[in-house]
């Protein structure tokens, strides 16, 4: 699970994720937090993820208690060369609203070329369906990352599960 929200303010955004971290833990699953280094650190979330207007992760990475990880976005396979993260997020691959500001979507080309240049897994972001899952996996991403497959889903528990199979 990964805590986006850019509209909270502080007070507000730890609260959110000392119940999103509790939920998390009660499952069994991860929790990490955009941008906010000092939230993920304070809620014990398992990582923190940065965006490209976010701190240098080489700024980031000594505030992060050990065993803690970091993830970053990027939108061109040249910056996943020597970067300093656990995990990257790399698209947008297909189309979607969300990511239209970054560009035109990479495709699974561009999705390879990124994959070949990282030392780290590479997550694919941007218009992930359950049916585009394959494809992508294929093209060498470790995994996905996705909003709308889910929250604008008619049944969201359906399109997880749908995607969890895809995944295998």
């Amino acid at each position: 699970m990964q805590l986006r929200e850019k509209d909270l303010d502080g007070g507000a955004l730890f609260a959110l994720a000392e119940r999103l971290r509790a939920a998390t833990r009660a499952r069994g699953a991860r929790l990490w937090v955009n941008d906010r280094v000092d939230v993920a650190v304070a809620v014990g979330a398992d990582g923190v993820h940065l965006g490209g207007a976010s701190l240098p992760p080489q700024a980031v990475r000594p505030l992060l208690p050990a065993g803690m990880s970091l993830g970053i976005s990027t939108h061109a396979p040249d910056e996943l060369a020597g970067a300093d993260a656990d995990f990257a997020f790399f698209g947008p691959v297909y189309d979607t609203p969300s990511k239209r500001r970054f560009g035109a979507p990479q495709g699974l080309d561009g999705l390879r070329d990124a994959v070949r240049a990282a030392a780290i897994p590479v997550l694919a972001i941007g218009g992930m369906r359950a049916e585009t899952i394959p494809a992508v996996r294929v093209a060498g991403a470790h995994g996905v990352a996705v909003i709308r497959a889910v929250l604008a889903a008619d049944d969201p528990g359906a399109a997880t599960r749908a995607l969890l199979a895809a995944l295998g």
